[in-house]
């Protein structure tokens, strides 16, 4: 199936207030994604309007962020269960860097309904790090039962080795690239031997689907429980470790 785990909504205060949950899915759909996770960045407050809207588009739905770690690395945490992922939301809230949002300045940050209601605003800037390092990000997303994913790591900021200068070894499902293979000042990224994604990262409606990445496994091996269930997080998992390297 077609799959896309990088995705921001309104939430994100850099995103367009025109992607809500309901137009990211559609926009989704008509592009060929069947799963989709939403990642706006260290909050996943706009998840349970994602889950309750998945269905009716046939998408399968992965829940999380794409949280900032102390050294500015974004890493997306995915969860395959809603309540998971906020109860990881919530760990995250308070570790957030307490720095309050203005709106004017660095965009708003509203989440909403299903039906596109805005239901509040985040009051700590969403962009600002996380009091949680890359060496300690991974085991603490598995405590909550998710995967972890370091984002764009062919990327000149905000990546891992934008920060670090190497791909460091962790827990991670996967290593997510701008391009396959991934290349640092023209020269091939040494991935450690990690499987290998793509996405979207998508912050505006026309970033939605640019970047997807086909992944070998069906509805109903990642369904085990039938349509409307959580997919299987031990089920991705394996689909994603059969990714090139």
């Amino acid at each position: 199936m077609l799959a896309d785990l990088h995705n921001h909504s309104c939430l994100s205060p850099c995103g367009s207030l025109d992607l809500s949950p309901r137009y990211l899915l559609e926009l989704g759909a008509a592009r060929g994604i069947k799963l989709m996770a939403l990642t706006d960045h260290n909050s996943s407050l706009n998840c349970p309007a994602f889950a309750k809207l998945s269905r009716q588009y046939g998408i399968i739905p992965i829940f999380g962020m794409e949280a900032t770690t102390n050294e500015e690395i974004h890493v997306l945490c995915l969860f395959t269960n809603l309540e998971a992922s906020m109860a990881f939301n919530e760990y995250a809230y308070s570790i957030l860097t307490p720095f309050l949002n203005n709106p004017e300045k660095t965009g708003d940050q509203v989440y909403v309904d299903e039906n596109d209601n805005i239901e509040g605003e985040v009051e700590y800037y969403l962009v600002n790090p996380l009091d949680l390092s890359i060496d300690n990000i991974g085991a603490k997303v598995m405590e909550y039962g998710g995967i972890v994913i370091p984002a764009h790591v062919d990327r000149f900021a905000f990546s891992m080795t934008s920060q670090l200068g190497v791909i460091v070894k962790g827990p991670w499902s996967a290593l997510e690239c701008v391009r396959i293979p991934p290349f640092m000042n023209e020269r091939p990224l040494y991935t450690v031997g990690y499987p290998l994604t793509t996405s979207s990262d998508a912050h505006y409606p026309e970033h939605v689907g640019r970047r997807p990445f086909q992944l070998d496994v069906s509805a109903e091996e990642l369904l085990p429980g039938g349509e409307g269930t959580d997919a299987d997080i031990n089920v991705f998992k394996k689909a994603l470790a059969k990714r090139p390297k």
